[in-house]
């Protein structure tokens, strides 16, 4: 993937998608639209792309994707957690009723750092009917450079499940 643009990423996920008949959706928080705004960008999407959800607000975690509350308001966990962005990509896959979601929630900067949570943790989540997992990144950079990163993992998250979930 390192030697890939991210247009052939982009058009990679688009033709596994469509060859396998799968939906993507997205929950996004510290990328703020990016990722969904990336797979609309490609001519065709509209065939496979079912929507994006971003849940900046706390609330909109809450009360739209379904995060619990025992996660949003556990000072221990919080919104920039494994449970969080699992959270989020379940409860994109149910509303946006598709096949596979992806979500990120994390801390952009400059500012918003916490103790272990330095600026540039974002963690990801993707979901399919394979099951959910996570994954934690810590990028190195200014606000966009850390979302300019982050958009780029999640697609390639993405293109990993939409492969996986196509060779079962």
């Amino acid at each position: 993937m390192a030697c890939e643009t991210r247009e052939q990423l982009l058009r990679k996920i688009m033709a596994v998608a469509k060859a396998s008949g799968q939906t993507i959706g997205t929950a996004e928080s510290c990328t703020g639209g990016l990722i969904c705004g990336a797979l609309t960008d490609i001519p065709g999407s509209s065939a496979v792309v079912r929507g994006g959800i971003v849940s900046y607000a706390v609330p909109v975690k809450e009360q739209v994707l379904g995060v619990p509350e025992s996660v949003t308001q556990d000072e221990r966990i919080g919104v920039v957690s494994a449970a969080c962005a699992e959270a989020m990509c379940e409860g994109a896959r149910r509303v946006l009723a598709c096949d596979v979601a992806v979500s990120t929630t994390g801390i952009a900067g400059p500012g918003g750092a916490e103790p272990g949570k330095p600026v540039g943790t974002v963690w990801f989540g993707v979901t399919s009917g394979a099951g959910t997992r996570s994954e934690l990144h810590v990028f190195e950079g200014d606000r966009s450079a850390v979302r300019d990163q982050a958009v780029t993992t999640a697609l390639s998250l993405l293109l990993t499940e939409l492969e996986a979930t196509n060779a079962v």
